[in-house]
């Protein structure tokens, strides 16, 4: 069992001053000591006309969700949770897939600036090191138009409280640090800076690519997808498109997916 003194609570006050302020993207950070899901709270939020900017965090969620309507459960007080209200409407509605990639490739580049770990993305919005799983990012689109970004990152988890063997966290991976609230920063101001390029450059691919590319762990590795319709294939990850999808080179030839679930294939 951990004390306040290994597991800290989050102190919003603390996480207010050293995001909020004029000119930030961010707004409000709330912190919630239980939530069945910050998401859920958000695009309530965010459908009665909440501004962009208002972060919402909790120490424990009931009922947190992964992609695939998948669950994701942590420990009180052992992972970063939380959901940011972003309104991207400079941003043609064709563009706003991006999003999806852009978050995954914040955490991973704060996490490998303040964690000083390999941090890499899985498409579409994993983030590993090396084949195991350290956050998980959920993005839902509600009526206002706005998008709720949910990012669930391991701080603490230890090795006899993992959910599934490939799970990790910051303290197994021997980051430099597992302080939620430096990792919770580093991440929102990660996101601010590179959504607020993209937003300026209105939703211009470019200004993702580059470095999804460079941090991806699915491109150029033979992958199995899982695909909506209950189908999968096998074939090699080549590159995004202009949308975002993944380009599988298939014995049948190239196919473009816009959503599945990636596994990455081990050659020997």
């Amino acid at each position: 069992m951990f004390s306040d003194l290994e597991r800290p609570p989050l102190d919003a006050q603390f996480l207010q001053g050293r995001l909020v302020r004029p000119g930030s993207l961010w707004t409000q950070i709330d912190v919630l000591t239980e939530t069945e899901s910050t998401n859920a709270v958000v695009a309530a939020a965010a459908r009665a006309g909440t501004p962009e900017g208002l972060v919402v965090a909790a120490e424990h969620q009931s009922s947190g969700r992964g992609r695939l309507g998948r669950t994701w459960t942590t420990p009180a007080r052992s992972a970063v949770l939380m959901s940011a209200l972003l309104r991207p409407t400079a941003v043609p509605a064709d563009r706003w897939p991006w999003l999806g990639l852009l978050v995954p490739l914040a955490v991973a580049a704060a996490v490998r600036r303040v964690g000083e770990i390999p941090a890499v993305v899985k498409w579409p919005n994993d983030v590993l090191v090396e084949d195991r799983k350290l956050s998980g990012i959920l993005l839902e689109r509600v009526e206002g138009p706005a998008a709720v970004v949910g990012i669930g990152l391991n701080v603490t988890l230890r090795e006899s409280e993992k959910p599934q063997p490939a799970a990790t966290s910051l303290a197994l991976e021997g980051a430099a640090t597992t302080d939620r609230a430096t990792v919770l920063a580093a991440v929102l101001r990660e996101l601010a800076t590179r959504y607020q390029t993209w937003v300026d450059a209105a939703g211009d691919p470019a200004t993702i690519l580059p470095s999804y590319r460079e941090l991806s762990a699915t491109l150029g590795r033979l992958v199995r997808v899982e695909l909506p319709d209950g189908t999968h294939l096998e074939g090699r990850a080549r590159d995004l498109d202009a949308d975002g999808r993944l380009i599988v080179d298939t014995p049948n030839g190239p196919r473009p997916l816009a959503a599945g679930d990636v596994t990455h294939l081990r050659t020997n």
